[in-house]
Order: structure tokens, then C-alpha cells, then sequence
């Protein structure tokens, strides 16, 4: 049985003076923090469920279980990155990621991006946990812990000077990898920002 079933009340959202107190510890201003969450995650890290929010990855896990998932179950393992595996969002993602725990619990938690900013489970270790089920209860716990792991995840990966400077396209390079282009991620973190900017 997987430990990603259930509802329950979501947790207490992060408020607008977390993230600027936060943003002030980098020499940010908290618009930039929040342009990152609204591309992610539309603004908040939870389903009314009290779980979540993930994007399961099915290549990321045929990549992680050796592609020996790729034939028996090939909705959530996949050689290559195909778009129409996702589905619909929301509690679907959970339960896609509940039948590869099914299959392999830690390829599967590392194979999910998760909350406010969709960080990878793989990357647990940049975001200071010691393994991925460390990260993955964390990310159950709050959009505090979400912003933690955030801030974390850009220290360790040199793009506290990107985020600050609002140098978008070298941010997304480093956050979303060489094929951020594809999806215009750094033009839609650009309008984001500026959103968020002038309702700041």
C-alpha cells in the first residue's frame, strides 16, 4: 500500500511575509521568489485534498529502474519524455506515482516534481535531505517546507545570482536544464515576475 492515498485539510499556505523575509536573506525582492511559484504551480503548493502537488515523470523512471518497467507498465515508465503519459493533473499525478511505488518506492519518489516549485525528487540531496523519503515528507508537510527546499535547492546550484538579478534565461538553464527553451520557461517566468511586480 502506498502512504500517498487519503485527503486531508491542506496545510497552511506560506504567507506573503515568509517570502519576503526570505527573499531579503538573498538579496532578492519576494516578486522573483513568487514568479517561480506561479509558473510552477500556479501559485500554491497543495491540492484541496491536503496532498501535494506532483508531476510524475515517466522517462525519469524508466531511466531510474533500468527501462525493465518500460513494457509492462509503460503510463508511468518510458524510454524517452512523452507528453501525452501526464493525463490530467491533480490526484491522478498521485496516483501514477502510488503505482510505481508499487514498483520501486525510491526510483518512483525521485521520479515525481513536487510543490509550490516542482522540484524533482532526485534532487533531494541539493535541497540538504539525506534521502528522498526525508524530502518527500517534507514536501507533505507544508509550503514552508517548500520554500525552504527551494531556497536550498538554488544555493547549492549557483542560482541565487540569476534569481536576484532576474536573469531569467540563465535561471531556467540551471533550474529546468538545456531544453527550458521548448516550453519558453524563461519568457514565462519573465512575465510572471513582471505580474508580480506590479501588484507587488
Amino acid at each position: 500500500m502506498s502512504d500517498t492515498t487519503g485527503s486531508m485539510p491542506p496545510p497552511a499556505r506560506i504567507s506573503a511575509d515568509d517570502i519576503a523575509a526570505e527573499a531579503q536573506k538573498i538579496d532578492c525582492d519576494a516578486a522573483a521568489i513568487w514568479a517561480v511559484c506561479d509558473v510552477e504551480s500556479s501559485g500554491g503548493g497543495f491540492l484541496p485534498d491536503g496532498r501535494p502537488k506532483i508531476l510524475f515523470e515517466a522517462h525519469i523512471f524508466g531511466r531510474l529502474t533500468g527501462h525493465k518497467y518500460d513494457r509492462t507498465h509503460p503510463n508511468i515508465s518510458s524510454p524517452t519524455w512523452n507528453r501525452a503519459l501526464y493525463g490530467a493533473g491533480g490526484a491522478h499525478q498521485h496516483d501514477r506515482l502510488n503505482e510505481a511505488i508499487g514498483l520501486d518506492r525510491s526510483a518512483a519518489l525521485e521520479s515525481a516534481s513536487w510543490g509550490m516549485f516542482q522540484i524533482m525528487g532526485f534532487n533531494y540531496g541539493k535541497c540538504d535531505f539525506s534521502s528522498v523519503d526525508e524530502f518527500a515528507t517534507a514536501m507533505r508537510a507544508s509550503e514552508r517546507a517548500h520554500l525552504n527546499a527551494f531556497l536550498r535547492f538554488c544555493r547549492s546550484s549557483g542560482l541565487v545570482k540569476f534569481l536576484a538579478a532576474h536573469d531569467w534565461l540563465h535561471f531556467a538553464l540551471g533550474y529546468n536544464g538545456p531544453d527550458e527553451a521548448k516550453n519558453n520557461y524563461h519568457v514565462k517566468l519573465e512575465q510572471a515576475y513582471q505580474r508580480r511586480s506590479t501588484t507587488a
